[in-house]
């Protein structure tokens, strides 16, 4: 089997934009490689890429110089995780309270990870993860 070597992009759904690109922007710190009015690309550390797409914008298949992009949308609050280093879960809970962002939840996993657990704008429920959360991580 040709292998796979690791997971390159993750899509959330948004219903504004600008509001959305300034929360990632500004309460978790990532910085956009591409800004448009339909997608948002940041660097979210390693090799991995958060695209933010506006809700019902990108539906359509989207033609380009190299090919086509097939179509695509989703719906509801989905989720996802950030990994973050060992230790570094109180300076989390004071830079998210210091952004008005409230904890959800927290969890401390069999495996010795800690996860918290907020809510971005559209609702995405969003978790900081540390190592120890998964057997490869």
């Amino acid at each position: 089997m040709p292998p796979i070597s690791g997971l390159l992009e993750t899509a959330l759904y948004v219903a504004d934009m600008a509001r959305a690109a300034d929360f990632f922007r500004e309460v978790l710190g990532l910085r956009p490689m591409l800004a448009g009015e339909r997608l948002t690309a940041f660097n979210a550390g390693g090799s991995g890429v958060l695209l933010l797409f506006l809700a019902g914008a990108s539906t359509e298949d989207m033609p380009g110089a190299g090919g086509v992009v097939p179509g695509h949308d989703g719906s509801g609050p989905v989720h996802m995780a950030f990994a973050i280093p060992a230790g570094s879960e109180d300076a989390w809970r004071a830079h998210l309270a210091a952004h008005d962002v409230a904890l959800r939840s927290e969890v401390a996993w069999p495996r010795g990870g800690r996860s918290l657990y907020f809510e971005d704008p559209d609702g995405h429920v969003l978790e900081l993860a540390t190592p120890g959360l998964w057997p490869n991580y």
